[in-house]
């Protein structure tokens, strides 16, 4: 078994690189107390998560995940959901942050439409965003974005990108991909992180030049031939 450690500093930007299932976004569930390690320990602040009061500690992180849900109500009431005492205005200005403006433009009724099951369609990249305007209006320390742009297409993950320079200004930032492109702002990149290891560590400008060594830790399938994959990177071979 491999053990994991990693650090974000402060305001910074991190982010995790590795192939579906390689425990990235395990990793970052540890942070919010999703799952408890079971060895070793998570720290926010110096402070081991375990001791630091559930309310508290979910305050102090915001989410964007892949797989984001709206609530069969108002797009309004969505956005707020991070925030229930946030003001009607505190909610626009979110919204615009997060490069909503064309998606509240669209709807029938605006911020006051009726989205979610039952609702007024969206796409999966238009979930996304009114995702990070939760994210926004939170304004959480802590920022934790998983897969954000899995399911945009070209057009929504351009105002995605946009929007996270509005999110993650000044914040501590833990960031899940798959592509290296998607995380190109990041001030460390952890990658791959495969069957538990985290096996190479760079910038984006770093980690392009052994893009050979980056292209079979993400392709292979196999723990074996990823290791396989790994050990002819180190001798310096390209098979």
């Amino acid at each position: 078994m491999y053990h994991v450690s990693f650090e974000v500093p402060d305001g910074k930007k991190i982010a995790l690189v590795g192939a579906s299932g390689s425990g990235k976004s395990t990793a970052a569930s540890l942070i919010p107390r999703f799952y408890d390690v079971q060895e070793g320990d998570v720290l926010v602040g110096g402070v081991d998560v375990r001791e630091i009061a559930k309310n508290d500690l979910m305050d102090q992180i915001a989410f964007v995940f892949q797989n984001t849900r709206l609530f069969n109500d108002t797009l309004l009431e969505n956005i707020r959901a991070s925030r229930p005492d946030a003001t009607r205005e505190e909610v626009m200005r979110a919204a615009e942050a997060a490069q909503c403006q064309d998606i509240i433009e669209r709807l029938p009724n605006g911020l006051d439409t009726i989205v979610g099951s039952g609702g007024t369609y969206l796409s999966g990249g238009e979930n996304q965003r009114i995702a990070l305007a939760r994210a926004i209006l939170k304004d959480a320390p802590i920022i934790i974005l998983d897969e954000a742009t899995a399911f945009a297409d070209a057009e929504n993950e351009h105002q995605i990108q946009l929007a996270f320079e509005g999110l993650t200004s000044g914040k501590t930032v833990l960031m899940i991909a798959h592509r290296l492109s998607t995380i190109q702002d990041a001030d460390m990149i952890s990658g791959s992180l495969v069957i538990g290891k985290i096996i190479e560590r760079g910038n984006h400008d770093e980690l392009l030049e052994t893009e050979w060594c980056l292209r079979i830790h993400v392709e292979r399938i196999s723990d074996t031939d990823y290791l396989e994959g790994w050990n002819d990177c180190e001798k310096g071979g390209k098979s």
